[in-house]
């Protein structure tokens, strides 16, 4: 499929990931609703709660998405055939950064309690650890840790499953780090929503910083090198290489472009808060 596709989706298109069935599932977080988009633009919509604000979602090791629920502290899991299930975290975690790590289990920030948490498949839910400002999204790094972005405490955290917790602060005050993406050249790369930087981290190395032309938000690898990130507020997506060049698409006034997706076909997926998902062919 080599064109551009547009589906229109109420209820605030957030983030979105490649499911085992070929599809795309989005979280609508206004919506409190998780939605499937067959790749020909086919929708579903299956209600989750209201004050759920469905948040981050990834595609399990059983086959499943499961989602962050940061409106009421709640990790849900929806299989394909739309039947959800749900476990609850302590009030006020306000869960919102979701991947799978390492062991088959998936692992979690739990924004305003600042804590990062993991939770088996089977919906045993523990605490890792405790590392305070407001932790926003976390990837599995090449390194086999947990890196996370820490939006209040302008830093990057990185947690060892074996144990320990380290910190990175950012060589720009008030950053405002959110998305957080591993690379294939064994490197993180993050965003600085207030900067309008992104930022890479190769192993063991400095971080790096790239101005960008609007405030990025999400940032998702791309299959050929680099990265693509989503420019909120600039209404813009940008490529950018491994070498930090930089290249912009427009998108249309007022979208609110958000969360990334590759599909298996390489095709880049975009979810627009405004209310639509794009599927642009790369």
């Amino acid at each position: 499929m080599s064109r551009i596709l547009e589906v229109a989706v109420d209820g605030g298109p957030y983030a979105l990931t490649a499911g085992p069935d070929g599809a795309m599932w989005v979280t609508l977080v206004h919506g409190g609703a998780i939605a499937r988009v067959s790749p020909d633009g086919a929708l579903d919509v299956f209600p989750v709660a209201r004050e759920a604000k469905p948040s981050l979602i990834t595609a399990g090791p059983d086959g499943a998405l499961w989602f962050t629920r940061a409106g009421d502290d709640r990790i849900g899991r929806i299989t394909t055939n739309g039947a959800l299930t749900d476990y609850e975290l302590p009030s006020g975690s306000a869960p919102f950064g979701l991947t799978v790590g390492p062991g088959g289990a998936l692992w979690f920030t739990a924004m305003s309690s600042g804590r990062i948490g993991r939770i088996t498949i089977d919906g045993v839910v523990s605490e890792e650890a405790v590392v305070g400002g407001m932790p926003s999204m976390i990837a599995a790094g090449p390194d086999g840790a947990l890196w996370f972005t820490l939006n209040q405490a302008n830093a990057i955290g990185r947690l060892d499953p074996s144990g320990g917790v380290t910190m990175r602060t950012l060589p720009t005050p008030n950053a405002g780090p959110v998305g957080i993406a591993a690379t294939h050249d064994d490197a993180v790369w993050f965003t600085e929503v207030r900067a309008e930087r992104l930022g890479r981290i190769p192993m063991n190395d400095a971080i790096q910083e790239i101005d960008m032309p609007g405030k990025p938000h999400a940032v998702v690898a791309d299959p050929t090198g680099g990265v693509w990130v989503s420019l909120w507020g600039a209404d813009q997506l940008a490529r950018v290489s491994a070498d930090g060049e930089v290249d912009t698409i427009d998108l249309p006034a007022g979208s609110e472009p958000h969360g990334l997706a590759i599909s298996p076909d390489g095709a880049l997926w975009v979810a627009l808060e405004a209310g639509y998902v794009l599927r642009l062919p790369i």
